[in-house]
């Protein structure tokens, strides 16, 4: 029997992989593959372990990639930048800024690696910004095969679609490529807010703000509102309270959040956005009074991406929480039946209990997704049972 474990964030999804690795070189990736297809047993890679969705999970190779980390080079004129999978996000806000660039956009979470981000569709809010995928100009993935190929829109296009929303199924990536932007500072103002005044002015908030968001706070009935807006004013320390500030954007997107918890997170049409979270608050209200945990919403411009929560409609994206140490199943299921009632994606990094057929129909291009998957990897060497339920 195996002594490797391996958990997630949460401690909530373990397994006990047959061998753990962590490469400090690509010829360490190219070997964990081969170890892998040599002896029958999937392989998959894992950053901060940060998804609340088994997609990492493998009883076969783990190769974490913690030891692969860095800004390998910087493209100013193109704003653009190449760095290694491992990175985690929070590690490229200060080299880049040093550049005089920052990424587009991130989560209020910023701990998650970059190749996991990417392969999990992760994403912040503002309803012109995209997910982190999106932003992706290349990839080099380690295929099934131990050969190393370098994909981008011009060189091998669709193994580049699959690569730049992976969800780990098509290779190990080593290194990504990033559309960047010039580095910029934002002005942060929090308030409370009842809910129902709050979406009396919605669609106003999310319009006149670069990023808007919330967190409901069910036993209050109260939302923590959230806005931020890009300003030419520099950081100043002194102007900074408990509800405003001004810094630079890598130091200002993200938050701590440190409590352990799991979650679920659907996308829902942007315009559906309201209806579905009072259909939320009012289930909470009625089945779920002792919920302790805030519900999150966000907005999310469309995307082209075969199989991202955006592709191809403006967004939504709201998110359910509940504590570790809580039965997460009777609030998700529940939670899981409305967001379904108003065309809701999952969140592929998060709590769902969709298989390939259900979500064949929410994904129109999945199939095409799984099409391209097989033929770069036809025995199946980065499928688990996991991914494999996903299948259409």
């Amino acid at each position: 029997m195996t002594q490797n474990q391996w958990q997630n964030w949460s401690g909530r999804q373990t397994s006990s992989p047959d061998s753990i690795s962590h490469p400090t070189d690509e010829a360490g990736f190219i070997a964990a593959v081969r170890r892998g297809a040599e002896a029958g047993q999937p392989v998959r890679a894992v950053g901060a372990s940060h998804s609340h969705s088994r997609v990492a999970a493998t009883d076969g190779v783990l190769v974490g990639t913690d030891g692969w980390q860095g800004v390998v080079a910087v493209d100013n004129p193109a704003e653009r930048a190449i760095v290694r999978s491992g990175s985690r996000i929070f590690q490229l806000g200060e080299p880049l800024h040093a550049a005089g660039l920052a990424l587009r956009n991130q989560g209020d979470i910023d701990r998650q690696s970059i190749a996991g981000a990417i392969a999990t569709g992760t994403h912040g809010t503002g309803p012109t910004l995209q997910n982190l995928s999106a932003s992706v100009t290349r990839a080099r993935v380690i295929l099934a095969d131990g050969t190393a190929i370098d994909t981008s829109p011009t060189n091998e296009p669709t193994l580049f679609e699959v690569a730049r929303h992976s969800l780990g199924g098509v290779g190990l990536i080593t290194e990504v490529g990033l559309q960047l932007r010039p580095a910029f500072c934002l002005h942060e103002r929090l308030w409370k807010e009842a809910p129902d005044a709050l979406f009396e002015r919605i669609d106003e908030l999310v319009a006149a703000t670069r990023h808007f968001e919330f967190f409901w706070m069910p036993q209050l009935d109260i939302c923590a509102a959230k806005s931020l807006n890009e300003t030419d004013a520099d950081p100043d320390p002194l102007f900074n309270t408990k509800l405003e500030r001004i810094g630079w954007s890598h130091d200002i997107i993200s938050t701590l959040r440190d409590d352990l918890h799991t979650e679920m997170e659907y996308s829902v049409p942007a315009e559906a956005g309201p209806a579905c979270f009072m259909a939320i608050r009012q289930l909470i209200h009625a089945d779920f009074k002792d919920l302790q945990w805030p519900v999150e919403y966000r907005t999310l411009a469309a995307d082209d991406l075969w199989i991202s929560t955006a592709s191809r409609r403006p967004t939504v994206t709201i998110s359910v929480h509940q504590d570790i140490e809580i039965d997460d199943q009777p609030l998700f299921d529940a939670c899981e039946s409305v967001f379904r009632s108003f065309d809701g994606r999952p969140h592929w990094g998060k709590a769902h209990s969709l298989t390939g057929p259900d979500l064949a129909k929410l994904y129109p291009r999945l199939g095409q997704w799984w099409a391209e998957r097989d033929r770069w990897d036809p025995t199946g060497v980065f499928v688990t049972p996991e991914l494999a339920a996903l299948r259409p």
